[in-house]
C-alpha cells in the first residue's frame, strides 16, 4: 500500500500547517540564568536538523494525521483500507509489526549534517500517532516491542542512537515529543470514537482518566530526559494540548478546542530543567514561560521578531518520507538561511527518512552543496544579529554580535550563479575611511568604495564585473 499524496493534498498540508501554527507576541523571557545562556548560544548556532520519522514512512504519507477523523486536506486517507475509519487505524497501527529500516545509521547523517554547517538536532521521539522511537516503559506500541522486527537490531532504541550520535560530533540535542497520543487509551478513550484531533471525552467528567494521561505523558518525558544523555531542547509539538484559558479564539484552529486540555507544563518542566538544568522547553503555539521560543512553520516573518524563534520548514514537500519527493534548490535552501537570519531566527530545516532508514540522494546532496558554501561563509552566518535595513532587494545585511563587522549578502538571480554589476549601493549604511571591504569569494581582490548621501557604493573590481562571482549568495564581509 504504497501510495503517497497528489501535489495537491501536499500543497493544501503544507498551507494548512502554515497557517494553523501561529505565534504570538506576547513573549515571557525566562528567568533561569542557565536557560537565558543556553537560549544564547542556541541562538548564535542558527542552522538546525528536523526530522520526522516513523512507521507512517513505510506508506509514505503524511506523518500520523491519516488517522485523524478530520475533513481536511492533509488528513485524507488512502489506499484500501481508506473506505472504513476503523479499518484503516487498525491497518496503520499494523505497520508496527513490518517496520524494520535496517539501513539505519546516525552516524552517517551526523556527519553528513555536520558537513553541512548543522549545529543542532531535533528528533521525533513520538508523533501524535503515539508510536514511539524510543524505549518507553509506558506502552508496548514502540520501535523496541518484540512486535516489531527492528526490536532484534543493536540499533533498537532509535532515539537514543540518533541522540549518541549527534551528541559525539558536537551538536546541540533536542527532543521532539507530541503531546496528544491518539494511541494512548488516555487520550482517546476507545469507549468513545474519536472526532477530531481533541481529547474524545471531557477531561472535567473524567478526572481520573485525565490525570491518568497527565501521568503518562510526564513519565515519558522523565524517560526522555533521565535515560538520553544530555538534553538541550524539549520540542512540544500539538498546542491543541493546553489550558483553556490560553486558547486564542482569533485563531481558527484554535476555536476548535472545546474542553481544558492542561497537562501541568509546569511540574514538567521542573522535571525535566532538574534532570537537564539550563533545558529550553519549546511548548509551541502556548505562549508564556513555557515557551522559550517561538517556532513559525512553513513561513519566514517579513521583519525581524524582537524575541527567539525558529522557522521549522520542509526540505521536500512533506514533513515526513514521500517517495520521489520534490526537493527545494540548494538556492532555496541558502537564501532561506540568509533570509530566515536576517531577521534574528534560527532556521530547522526537515529531511523525512524512508522506511529502509536512510534519506534520498538529493537530501545529501543538498547538504553538500549547503556545505561547501558554508565553508567560505560561515562567519557571516553564525554569531550574527540583524542589520537594517535587513534585506534591499537581492540584498541581504547582517552584522557580527560584537557589531565590528558588517555582512552584506548578494543574493543569485533565478539561477545558482551570482552575477556581479559594476557596482553595489548599500541603503542606508554608512562606512568610514578606515573600513575595509572583503569578498569573502574572492578575498585578495581589491575592493573600493565610497559613503555618500547615507548609502555606500560598492566598486566591483572589473575581472569580476558581469561574471559568476560565486554560488547561491556572496558576501562582502565590512571590518569598520
Amino acid at each position: 500500500m504504497k501510495k503517497i499524496f497528489t501535489a495537491f493534498i501536499l500543497l493544501m498540508f503544507i498551507k494548512a500547517h502554515a497557517q494553523q501554527h501561529n505565534f504570538s507576541d506576547k513573549y515571557v523571557v525566562p528567568s533561569d540564568t542557565l536557560v537565558q545562556q543556553k537560549l544564547a548560544h542556541w541562538q548564535d548556532i542558527k542552522f538546525g536538523l528536523l526530522m520526522h520519522w516513523g512507521t507512517y514512512s513505510e506508506w509514505g504519507i503524511v506523518e500520523s494525521w491519516s488517522i485523524c477523523p478530520e475533513d481536511e486536506g492533509w488528513t485524507q486517507r488512502r489506499g484500501p483500507y481508506a473506505a472504513n475509519y476503523f479499518d484503516y487505524v487498525k491497518a496503520y497501527e499494523n505497520l508496527q509489526t513490518t517496520f524494520n529500516p535496517t539501513k539505519f545509521d546516525p552516524d552517517k547523517w551526523a556527519a553528513a549534517a555536520k558537513d553541512a554547517g548543522m549545529k543542532y538536532v531535533v528528533f521525533t521521539t513520538k508523533h501524535h500517532d503515539g508510536f514511539c522511537m524510543f524505549d518507553t516503559k509506558q506502552t508496548d506500541y514502540k520501535i523496541t516491542s518484540p512486535k516489531t522486527p527492528f526490536s532484534t537490531n543493536p540499533k533498537a532504541n532509535v532515539a537514543k542512537e540518533v541522540f549518541d550520535a549527534f551528541r559525539k560530533d558536537g551538536f546541540m540535542i533536542g527532543a521532539y515529543f507530541s503531546k496528544p497520543d491518539w494511541h494512548c487509551p488516555y487520550y482517546w478513550w476507545p469507549y468513545f470514537p474519536p472526532k477530531d484531533r481533541n481529547v474524545n471525552y471531557d477531561p472535567k467528567k473524567y478526572p481520573e482518566r485525565w490525570n491518568d494521561f497527565k501521568n503518562y505523558t510526564y513519565s515519558q518525558i522523565q524517560e526522555l530526559m533521565t535515560g538520553y544523555g544530555k538534553m538541550d531542547i524539549l520540542w512540544l509539538d500539538g498546542g491543541w494540548v493546553r489550558p483553556k484559558s490560553t486558547i486564542d479564539t482569533s485563531v481558527e484552529w484554535q476555536r476548535g478546542i472545546v474542553y481544558d486540555q492542561d497537562i501541568d507544563m509546569a511540574r514538567i518542566a521542573k522535571m525535566a530543567r532538574q534532570n537537564q538544568p539550563g533545558l529550553l522547553v519549546v511548548d509551541r503555539t502556548v505562549s508564556g514561560e513555557f515557551e522559550n521560543y517561538v517556532t513559525p512553520e512553513q513561513t519566514i516573518p517579513a521583519t525581524p521578531m524582537e524575541h527567539p524563534w525558529e522557522s521549522c520548514i520542509t526540505m521536500g514537500n512533506s514533513w515526513s518520507y514521500v517517495p520521489h519527493d520534490h526537493y527545494k534548490s540548494t538556492n532555496d535552501l541558502v537564501h532561506m538561511l540568509l533570509k530566515i537570519i536576517s531577521r534574528g531566527g534560527n532556521f530547522l530545516l526537515n529531511i523525512g527518512p524512508s522506511p529502509e532508514g536512510d534519506w534520498s540522494d538529493t537530501a545529501y546532496s543538498r547538504l553538500k552543496e549547503i556545505g561547501v558554501w558554508m565553508k567560505v561563509h560561515g562567519n557571516g552566518v553564525y554569531n550574527t544579529i540583524p542589520l537594517a535595513p535587513y534585506e534591499d532587494g537581492n540584498i541581504v545585511y547582517l552584522q557580527s554580535k560584537d557589531k565590528k563587522n558588517m555582512y552584506v549578502y548578494v543574493l543569485s538571480d533565478k539561477t545558482n550563479d551570482v552575477i556581479l554589476p559594476a557596482s553595489i549601493t548599500l541603503s542606508n549604511i554608512v562606512v568610514n575611511k578606515k573600513s575595509k571591504i572583503v569578498l569573502l569569494d574572492s578575498p585578495k581582490e581589491k575592493i573600493k568604495f565610497k559613503s555618500e548621501g547615507g548609502s555606500t557604493v560598492i566598486s566591483i573590481p572589473s575581472k569580476l564585473q558581469n561574471k559568476v562571482a560565486g554560488n547561491y549568495a556572496v558576501a562582502f564581509k565590512i571590518t569598520q
